[in-house]
């Protein structure tokens, strides 16, 4: 009988977009015995000297201690040619899966297509990427990687409710009030934040303006972007309210505003993460940081390993994205919530 010629193989584009369909055919079947092999999971993260990040690989060693599978946490920093041969690494040495915490967003098709060429689960924490494009948030929702951490729309407006409810306590006027919003805005999840909180404290307290502070997403960073910011800013305000995408920005927000020499009694922080809050709580300071919304480090990093395994092991279907749970504290309340400090 004559043979017919294979259909052809995707290729180019075309790979890339199927590759988050076919991620999952890797197997945990030993090649030659048919036994199960031991899961191997990779978890790349970004910053991994941030209090956040910390507790995200203790929470992802303590799930993987109880799942009985091995685990490799590789801190990149902020370096995204280190990120790629991390996730390069991992798949030469066997990895089953690989959870990667990103730099840059815009590595998002090249980390697809290296997990779909070396057929391994690709699972984003935190950040989302996306499969063809460098911006996640102009993505396509079907070709947006399976994620796990928080969602930055429910988080935003939780913090900018708080800021409102506080502005409102306050007394203050919109005249002589400045909303400083600081964040790394090329990062999706940092937009989404600050504009869900925006939006929340418009819906709540009416408008007041708001300055946009680009930063690293750093105290160090946040300090001097807000300082310069605010220090060019009319009108000689006497209020400010401070929100951005993480506990670090607000924190530099916080002391830039100090440093210029705005009291205490005249600024509200809200911040996002908690962790660095409830040190200065612990300190004694309990005015510029008001409240910050609580995220537990641990809780995403258990949950991204949860969530391979139940891939790899059992064959369960990642969700789309799955979040972990957060709670508003304060001076008050962190301690009986059990918020971490960092």
């Amino acid at each position: 009988m004559p043979r017919h010629p294979l259909p052809p193989k995707p290729a180019g584009a075309v790979a890339v977009l199927a590759a988050i369909a076919t991620l999952g055919a890797c197997t945990v079947q030993g090649p030659e015995t048919g036994r199960p092999r031991r899961i191997s999971v990779a978890y790349i993260q970004k910053q991994g000297d941030q209090q956040y990040f910390r507790d995200e690989a203790d929470g992802a060693r303590e799930r993987a201690s109880r799942l009985g599978i091995d685990l490799e946490v590789v801190d990149v920093g902020t370096d995204a040619a280190r990120t790629l041969d991390a996730v390069r690494t991992a798949a030469a040495h066997g990895a089953s899966g690989v959870v990667v915490a990103v730099p840059d967003p815009a590595l998002g098709p090249q980390l697809v297509r290296i997990a779909h060429d070396a057929r391994i689960e690709l699972l984003a924490s935190d950040d989302q990427i996306c499969a063809d494009l460098a911006d996640p948030g102009i993505c396509a929702r079907r070709k947006l990687v399976p994620r796990v951490g928080y969602s930055g729309a429910r988080m935003g407006e939780e913090v900018g409710r708080r800021a409102a409810e506080e502005y409102r306590k306050a007394g203050w006027k919109a005249a002589d009030t400045r909303i400083v919003a600081a964040a790394r805005m090329d990062l999706s999840v940092c937009r989404e934040r600050v504009d869900a909180a925006r939006l929340a404290f418009l819906q709540d307290a009416g408008q007041v303006r708001t300055l946009n502070v680009t930063t690293d997403n750093t105290p160090d960073g946040a300090r001097t972007a807000v300082a310069s910011t605010t220090a060019a800013e009319a009108g000689n305000p006497e209020h400010w309210v401070v929100w951005g995408c993480n506990d670090e920005n607000v924190r530099g927000g916080l002391a830039a505003l100090r440093a210029a020499g705005v009291p205490d009694t005249d600024v509200i922080g809200v911040g996002l993460g908690g962790y660095l809050a409830c040190r200065d709580w612990q300190n004694g300071d309990r005015f510029a940081m008001r409240a910050a919304l609580a995220v537990s480090g641990r809780d995403v990093g258990a949950l991204a390993v949860q969530t391979m395994y139940d891939k790899v092991r059992n064959g369960r279907p990642f969700p789309a994205e799955a979040f972990a749970p957060t709670a508003m504290v304060d001076p008050d309340t962190w301690r009986a919530s059990g918020a971490a400090c960092g």
